[in-house]
């Protein structure tokens, strides 16, 4: 038998299965939908705000779901302190015992540790926002793929900071001091898990804001505290004594993941993306190909 054909409004003879003019097939359909998805496009104020407020309140209640395996999480501690012992890079307890003899100087970093962590993060976001509106989405990604990620170290790895190892000469800073800091010392201990040490996030944060205002700030001085902001967390989180050094590169590896994460969704890194997003083009509609 011959091939079947369809005769259109025109008189013209096609196969059955071909597309009609101005007809877009299913799978370029489903192209054209990834590539707008993948497309930066410019942020709504009031999404931007929900989404960080369902996505951090997400984070903290998974965080602190995850059960509080003490036994574990002190025999990781001590496995940890034992290995940079033997290797000679334990250097969070002389760092935690020199700062804490200078007063103003370990209290300042109690407020440090408490309160930089969430503000400078929602500060370099809201510039994100305003000035490198192209850009925004991109950076984001970076930043819920780097603390999702973690999670899974919070689950597979409990770990106590060193300021609760049993048998260690550590200083739990924020109850010496008497200073409002940590969700994991003091009256607020109960709020958050204690045995969520590795990784860091205050160093996978404080390094995600600091390479972003290095690539994307344009005065010199702000790139160079852009660089500092992360080296000063590493010495606070050893010398408030919340974390060993080798958590910040847990910290490390999880922010190049969420660099991964965004490289493969957008095609480029996010700082390469353009500076501001294009108007949507409106499409023209088309001319019928027949008049009536």
């Amino acid at each position: 038998m011959g091939e079947m054909t369809v005769t259109t409004l025109e008189g013209q003879e096609r196969p059955p299965n071909s597309p009609v003019a101005g007809e877009e097939p299913r799978g370029r359909d489903g192209r054209a939908l990834l590539r707008r998805l993948r497309t930066p496009r410019r942020p709504r104020l009031w999404f931007e705000i929900l989404l960080i407020a369902v996505s951090y309140w997400t984070y903290s209640l998974i965080r602190n779901a995850v059960p509080e395996q003490k036994a574990q999480a002190l025999k990781n501690a001590d496995w940890i302190w034992q290995a940079e012992q033997h290797l000679g890079i334990a250097v969070e307890q002389s760092v935690n015992h020199a700062v804490n003899s200078v007063t103003w100087l370990i209290t300042g970093m109690n407020y440090y540790y408490a309160t930089l962590h969430f503000v400078v993060t929602l500060g370099v976001l809201v510039w994100l926002f305003r000035s490198h509106p192209g850009r925004y989405a991109a950076t984001r990604l970076v930043l819920f793929a780097t603390t999702a990620v973690a999670l899974l170290g919070y689950y597979l790895y409990p770990l106590a900071p060193p300021r609760l190892m049993n048998g260690q000469d550590f200083i739990d800073t924020v109850v010496v001091h008497h200073t409002w800091g940590s969700m994991a010392s003091g009256d607020l201990k109960n709020m958050s898990n204690q045995y969520a040490a590795m990784p860091s996030m205050h160093i996978g944060w404080s390094l995600w804001c600091g390479l972003t205002i290095f690539a994307l700030a344009s005065v010199p001085w702000a790139r160079v505290l852009g660089l500092l902001y992360p080296a000063a967390t590493l010495i606070v989180i050893v010398a408030t004594a919340n974390h060993f050094w080798l958590d910040a590169v847990g910290g490390v590896l999880c922010l190049t993941f969420g660099f991964l994460v965004a490289r493969l969704w957008y095609g480029h890194l996010p700082y390469a993306l353009p500076k501001h997003v294009e108007p949507v083009r409106q499409a023209k509609p088309r001319k019928p190909a027949y008049a009536p």
